[in-house]
């Protein structure tokens, strides 16, 4: 009796182990390689200089990234994010916008190739990725620069305004790269790319961009980052004409404590020849500007922040100009506080940003008088990540 239990239980006990080896052995779903995710946000901003021309934009038209209007409520952007990744070796990203900020964001991405607008300014990114070995990662397709502290997502940046850094761009590249990690705590990218933000190159020449990333302690992140490039129109034959774009970035982020975040994002270039059709300076001209990033978070539910900035535009560059050779200084201080609720799905953002010029630079509430050195903004964003 005892020898015939023992062998059921030995037949029993052997059935069970070669079911579990079998669900092992089963393949894993080819959903369970996909993953979707996204965000949609909206907000209202209210313009203490009571514009006449309701915007925050001032007088050269985009001293605002993204949040434009002032006295009106306004959808942001909607962002279908879409990966899969079969294997280890690769994955392949296709990032999806809709909606006034992914128009904003992809201006360059607007133009299809039978003209007009198309569903192409809707590509915030479409890239793969390839694995040849463990510490090399390729990567080709359209993806989002790696310039600056800032990024177009609402989810991922404190503050809901963005700032003038992040406002100069770029915002995406088209080309590939290549990223080598020599460490856990150092690895560095090179690549070659079109003319920035742009569906085509505007001339033969090409970019090259480039990152070094550095963890020295535990919580501290270094990111040395940069670009030259020929962004200049080509001539009626074709041929590059002279011209440079170069930018280096620094953006760094400190975790002092487990609730309190630093940030720092520093950047200068310059500018020689035509830029994306707008005209630009025949001689070498630089901006450039730092800001600076504190968070705090007092729960999981309720976080506070700032950020000041300093932009230098005097020598008419870039963005923020009174006139085509007439650049501004400006200093921005904004302050966001952020509530998260619905199981940390729902974001919930008052805010108050104020800017000031070294010159008249925002309208008031006369019909094309720009009479104002600074403005005051105030008001809320909502933003539900999925």
């Amino acid at each position: 009796m005892k020898a015939t239990i023992t062998l059921l239980c030995f037949v029993f006990g052997f059935s069970a182990i070669a079911q579990d080896s079998l669900k092992t052995a089963e393949p894993v779903s080819e959903w369970s390689k996909f993953k979707f995710s996204g965000y949609i946000d909206a907000y209202y901003f209210s313009n203490m200089n009571n514009p006449a021309s309701r915007n925050n934009l001032g007088i050269s038209g985009n001293a605002r990234a993204f949040d434009q209007r002032s006295g009106t409520m306004g959808i942001g952007l909607v962002q279908a994010k879409m990966t899969y990744a079969p294997s280890e070796k690769t994955d392949v990203v296709v990032d999806l916008t809709f909606g006034p900020n992914a128009d904003l964001g992809n201006y360059g991405n607007a133009i299809g190739p039978l003209g007009g607008n198309s569903t192409a300014m809707s590509i915030k990114q479409a890239y793969f990725n390839w694995r040849p070995f463990k510490k090399l990662t390729l990567t080709a397709g359209q993806f989002g620069t790696h310039i600056g502290y800032e990024v177009i997502d609402a989810p991922l940046n404190y503050n809901y305004s963005l700032s003038n850094l992040f406002n100069n761009g770029p915002f995406y590249h088209i080309g590939a790269k290549a990223q080598y990690a020599f460490s856990d705590k150092v690895s560095l990218m090179v690549g070659i790319v079109n003319n920035i933000d742009a569906l085509y190159d505007n001339n033969r020449s090409k970019g090259a961009i480039g990152q070094l990333f550095i963890n020295p302690v535990k919580g501290w992140n270094i990111y040395i980052n940069g670009i030259a490039s020929n962004e200049a129109n080509a001539d009626s034959t074709g041929k590059n004409p002279d011209g440079g774009y170069y930018l280096g970035d620094l953006t760094t982020t400190f975790q002092a404590t487990e609730k309190w975040l630093l940030g720092l994002n520093a950047a200068i270039g310059s500018l020689q020849g035509d830029y994306q059709g707008t005209g630009g300076p025949t001689t070498p001209k630089n901006w450039g500007g730092v800001a600076f990033y504190t968070n705090y978070a007092f729960t999981p539910k309720f976080s506070l922040g700032g950020r000041y900035e300093f932009f230098d535009n005097s020598s008419a560059a870039r963005n923020l100009r009174v006139s085509a050779n007439e650049g501004v200084v400006m200093n921005s201080t904004t302050i966001t506080a952020t509530f998260t609720t619905a199981d940390s799905h729902l974001l919930i953002k008052p805010e108050v940003r104020i800017d000031s010029a070294n010159k008249n630079f925002f309208n008031s509430d006369q019909a094309g008088v720009y009479d104002k050195t600074s403005q005051t903004t105030v008001g809320l964003a909502v933003i539900y990540k999925y």
